[in-house]
């Protein structure tokens, strides 16, 4: 057994009779060994977990020796009578559990959760371990888009700054974690993404063409039509669902999609996956899809980006126990947790947690452990809560790009002359697209009025509907051409508003 997780065991008998096996949880190297703990501003030790005591029911002896008789009044049939009538753990509420004398108490469910990895900060293989089954292509696929995100978060992140979009979320550090479970995935799979997954979409084939679009709001945003904040992606044709703002809220929308594909017969093999980060694991709606997921079923990957922050709320003020993945047992899932700056182990990871949710159609749970680089977002300055140097100690020492670069190099597969190139052409791409972008008119202003109700064929819009576009087009005659800021907005839109100043209704 492992020197890192070992467990000493000692047996005695209670007063009661009852054999007991109480084990002492040991953690770390050897006792001969010094330890060492290193803690950052961020991070602090959790509380020592008590694991579950083994209680295994004794034989009572007589005198003799031998086995007591047990002796129940009346005939065999109201023996058997009686025992059904007595009550378990069973009937109450638990799936396996038995009667017990003696109080166990515990705040672990076995021992702390091990951190699976292949590769180390440096990018070398892991002693013991095993690198998943990737092919050259494979490899460098991930790694192209690993590079890109980057430079797409940097020329977005400058441009609300400038005042040319009006919000942005980066995935800084958290690549690995978010491109190397993207592409465990397959292609009919569903994908429910919190707001930093825009990697995960770009790896399944998302245009930077329309990603630029969406930022914008421009005519060609097909998924939210303008309508959305930025980052708010939506791209049904690769099964993505559409990103909303309220925390968590993907969650039970995602439970649901797994029960869908789990009672749809054409759908056998496809899997969903659902980012949220710790933050939202704090929400309700984080239990109820894991509890609803969890009894009704269906093939589901609950991925958890452990980036160590809600916004400005470090992890040791989020919760006291062992992270994310403790979670998962309580509510009866496969759970592993991984290192979620080696984009080799969240690969490996990601694929066997399919495997075992496609099977078993039911839910498994991956906790990635990682560093959220950047800020919240552009409406954050994370510099008020956590040092400048600890960022660049993160950069620095473990940065997921670096570390896959290296596993790269080492098989001989990159170069620094391929490098060179690889990020020219990002930024001459990223560019490109940008320009073009903030190019193009915003839909026609009538299209917020569209897909609110669900209208069938021959129905009418309702009324309240009609109502509010025809307001808006009596304001735009009024005053959209004598109030210099509305006569300069209404150039952006296709069609300048003429398409809601020509309805009729109560309004106008």
């Amino acid at each position: 057994m492992s020197s890192l997780i070992r467990l000493r065991s000692k047996r005695h008998i209670n007063p009661q009779g009852i054999s007991i096996i109480s084990r002492s949880l040991i953690t770390g190297p050897p006792p001969n060994v010094p330890t060492t703990h290193h803690t950052t501003p961020t991070s602090t030790p959790l509380p020592l977990p008590i694991p579950l005591p083994f209680f295994s029911p004794s034989t009572d002896l007589n005198a003799n020796g031998e086995n007591k008789p047990l002796y129940v009044p009346g005939s065999q049939a109201d023996r058997l009578a009686r025992v059904g009538r007595m009550s378990s753990p069973l009937r109450r509420g638990t799936h396996e559990s038995w009667w017990s004398s003696q109080m166990g108490w515990f705040n672990a469910v076995a021992k702390t959760i091990p951190t699976y990895r292949v590769l180390d900060e440096e990018g070398h293989l892991v002693k013991g371990s095993h690198v998943p089954e990737i092919t050259q292509e494979e490899a460098l696929a991930i790694y192209r888009t690993m590079t890109l995100i980057p430079i797409v978060d940097n020329v977005l992140y400058q441009s609300q700054r400038q005042g040319r979009i009006s919000f942005y979320m980066q995935c800084a550090g958290e690549e690995a974690a978010i491109v190397g479970s993207s592409a465990a995935m397959l292609e009919n799979d569903e994908m429910f993404g919190q707001y930093r997954e825009s990697a995960a979409l770009l790896h399944r084939g998302f245009t930077l063409d329309s990603l630029m679009s969406q930022c914008f709001g421009n005519v060609e945003d097909k998924g939210t039509k303008g309508r959305m904040m930025p980052v708010h992606y939506s791209a049904p044709e690769l099964g993505f669902h559409t990103i909303t703002s309220p925390l968590a809220t993907q969650m039970p929308q995602a439970a649901g999609a797994a029960y869908a594909l789990k009672v749809d017969e054409a759908r056998q093999g496809d899997c969903v996956i659902c980012y949220f980060g710790d933050g939202a694991a704090s929400e309700g709606d984080f239990h109820a899809a894991l509890g609803m997921n969890s009894v009704l079923g269906g093939p589901c990957i609950w991925f958890c980006r452990n980036n160590g922050f809600a916004i400005s709320t470090p992890i040791i003020d989020q919760y006291a126990g062992d992270g994310i993945a403790s979670r998962g047992p309580a509510y009866g899932l496969d759970t592993i947790r991984v290192d979620g700056n080696d984009a080799l182990a969240v690969l490996s990871a990601v694929r066997e947690a399919r495997k075992r949710a496609v099977e078993g159609k039911k839910g498994v749970l991956v906790e990635a452990m990682t560093y959220r680089v950047g800020h919240h977002s552009t409406s954050d300055d994370s510099s008020m809560y956590r040092k400048v140097e600890e960022v660049k100690e993160w950069t620095v020492v473990d940065n997921p790009i670096h570390r896959f670069r290296a596993f790269l190099a080492s098989k001989s597969w990159w170069n620094e002359s391929q490098e060179k190139e690889l990020l020219a052409s990002h930024k001459t791409s990223v560019m490109k697209a940008f320009a073009r972008a903030e190019k193009l008119p915003k839909p026609k202003l009538g299209e917020m009025f569209n897909d609110i109700w669900g209208v069938a064929k021959g129905d009418e819009v309702p009324a309240v509907i009609m109502e509010q576009r025809a307001e808006l087009g009596r304001l735009l005659k009024k005053y959209g051409d004598v109030w210099e800021p509305w006569r300069k907005e209404r150039k952006r839109f296709v069609e300048e508003g003429m398409d809601v100043m020509d309805c009729d209704g109560r309004g106008s």
